[in-house]
């Protein structure tokens, strides 16, 4: 699942990832993040300061050799809750498609420290948490001691699932779509539930005047991407639409053979 944050030439400055937000949480900035209180741990419960999951994914990250792109934060609860998501790049102002980074954290025992990675992330303040990748880690005792070795985990999967995203991108800019395959390919969409009837209109639009240059070509790549722009609205579903809309293409591509 790949998150299209923007498909403006790399001088554009890219807006922040998106987060949904409809639970009392609200976007913050990252100094406000810093100043939330940590609780004091007890003999079976050892909470950890917000900002310190945010910068030990950082750290993890840039160890790896990949770039750390836009963020967004925010908390709720009277900073009890912490939800973050960061883009993650392998080199600076790539431009077709970026991987996100999903963190959550509480100091009230609501949920572990979270981290789920993956090219669609869905981190919601009403607790629904999903990725490609999922990790979590109760605020037990050596908390502290585990977390760098989780986020390597985790991000050690995202590199791996990076390589495939960019084989399966690269077979769908190879495999030519001519209008009329893309029409039926766009009907069995709606077939296996990649998008309703009423978004019919917005893909075929999308398909046949693109709004951004580098999908003007005629291919399973742009075809895909004008898929993407009409279901970005909902990312309660995105998740799991962009997972089928994936399982068409790459069956017609031929990735499955």
């Amino acid at each position: 699942m790949v998150a299209f944050i923007d498909h403006q030439p790399a001088p554009t400055k890219r807006p922040h990832p998106n987060l949904c937000l409809h639970c009392g949480g609200q976007k913050v900035e990252r100094a406000e993040v810093q100043l939330v209180p940590t609780p004091c741990a007890t003999a079976t419960w050892t909470p950890i300061p917000h900002l310190e999951l945010v910068t030990q994914v950082e750290r993890t990250l840039r160890t790896n050799g990949l770039v750390v792109g836009t963020q967004a934060h925010s908390l709720s609860h009277d900073g009890q809750r912490y939800f973050g998501l960061m883009e993650v790049l392998r080199e600076q102002n790539a431009e077709d498609y970026c991987w996100v980074l999903g963190l959550r954290n509480s100091h009230d025992k609501t949920f572990p420290a979270g981290i789920t990675a993956g090219a669609s992330v869905f981190v919601c303040d009403n607790l629904s948490f999903s990725g490609e990748v999922k990790l979590a880690r109760k605020h037990t005792t050596h908390i502290t001691r585990d977390l760098p070795r989780l986020v390597q985990s985790a991000v050690g999967k995202l590199m791996d699932r990076w390589h495939h995203q960019d084989n399966r991108i690269a077979t769908y800019q190879l495999a030519d779509v001519e209008d009329r395959t893309a029409h039926d390919l766009i009907v069995r969409a709606v077939d296996v539930g990649v998008c309703p009837n009423k978004l019919v209109p917005r893909v075929l639009h999308e398909w046949r005047e693109p709004r951004h240059e580098a999908f003007s070509p005629r291919n399973a790549w742009s075809l895909f991407n004008a898929f993407t722009e009409a279901l970005k609205g909902n990312l309660i579903e995105l998740p799991r639409r962009t997972e089928a809309l994936h399982g068409l293409l790459d069956t017609h591509v031929g990735i499955h053979s």
